[in-house]
């Protein structure tokens, strides 16, 4: 049951209910309303109701335990729904449009700025029946909360998106240093062999000539030595007091696509890098290339 429908069944049973902030309604008590709806035939007498203006009244504890008793809420929950059914209504009220209470009669507020009272019909509240500020409001709420998914799934993609340009750049960053003057394969060692037979006719002292000797000569090609050869090095990215620290520093930016290492320089200090096999004159580019990606100050250890 809606809390307009309790409002008015209290009204109706004790002839007298208060909204905070509002005023006080009152019921002639010697009227006597029907039990149901089948006395089809009633009509409200005029002047059965009369409305105290007040801006300063307090909550009603009686309809508050009203509310509790048909609603079956703990009485906290009861007290905000009533005030928020009295916030909505003042709302209305300040922008001109009146607060109408079937059953009871409407509000509205003047040029003055208070609220005016005209009493209306005698109603039967039904369980279905929904006040059209109340309706208002639902509809308002229900579509604030529809937004809730769509605003986490663009918050979902915008960050996926984020991570695919993170890890697609830190890719773009490694395969740059790692492929830019890369070593070139050592050529083979080029031996050519030439075997030259020279006839020595040698002369001893008798004048008899000695059979010729055959001598073999081999000419080997020095091998050609490559001054661009790569060397390791890494540059180290950040340095941790304790080996969770940097293993879950490594794990998180292994994720992204880095290829990462941690090296223990002592009990207390530990190191996150990323190792390169490149030429030593690569080192400053390196370190300059994942000083601008990851920021802070590292530095190379070879």
């Amino acid at each position: 049951m809606k809390i307009e429908q309790l409002i008015v069944q209290h009204l109706y049973n004790s002839k007298k209910v208060t909204l905070q902030g509002i005023g006080t309604f009152r019921l002639n008590p010697s009227i006597s309303l029907p039990a149901d709806d089948k006395d089809r035939n009633f009509v409200m007498p005029e002047n059965a109701f009369e409305f105290d203006y007040n801006l300063k009244a307090t909550e009603d504890q009686d309809l508050i335990h009203y509310i509790v008793k048909h609603t079956n809420k703990i009485l906290p929950l009861a007290t905000a729904d009533l005030d928020s059914y009295v916030i909505l209504a003042k709302q209305f009220l300040n922008i001109g449009k009146p607060l109408v209470i079937e059953g009871v009669g409407t509000i509205q507020k003047n040029q003055a700025g208070i609220y005016q009272f005209n009493a209306g019909e005698f109603v039967t509240p039904r369980i279905d029946d929904i006040p059209k500020q109340a309706r208002e409001k639902r509809d308002e709420t229900v579509s604030f909360e529809s937004e809730g998914p769509q605003k986490s799934s663009w918050r979902n993609l915008l960050i996926f998106v984020t991570i695919l340009i993170v890890a697609a750049a830190a890719f773009g960053i490694y395969y740059m240093v790692n492929q830019e003057d890369t070593a070139k394969t050592s050529e083979p060692v080029e031996t050519v062999s030439s075997t030259q037979t020279d006839t020595v006719a040698t002369i001893d002292t008798a004048g008899a000539n000695v059979p010729a000797l055959d001598t073999t000569t081999t000419i080997v090609t020095a091998p050609i030595v490559r001054t661009d050869t790569t060397s390791s090095f890494q540059v180290v990215l950040k340095t941790y007091p304790s080996s969770a620290l940097a293993q879950k520093a490594m794990q998180r930016l292994t994720t992204y696509g880095h290829k990462l290492v941690v090296n223990q320089v002592d009990s207390s200090r530990y190191e996150v890098a990323m190792p390169f096999k490149s030429p030593l004159s690569d080192t400053a580019r390196a370190k300059d290339s994942l000083r601008r990606f990851f920021g802070g100050k590292p530095y190379i250890k070879l």
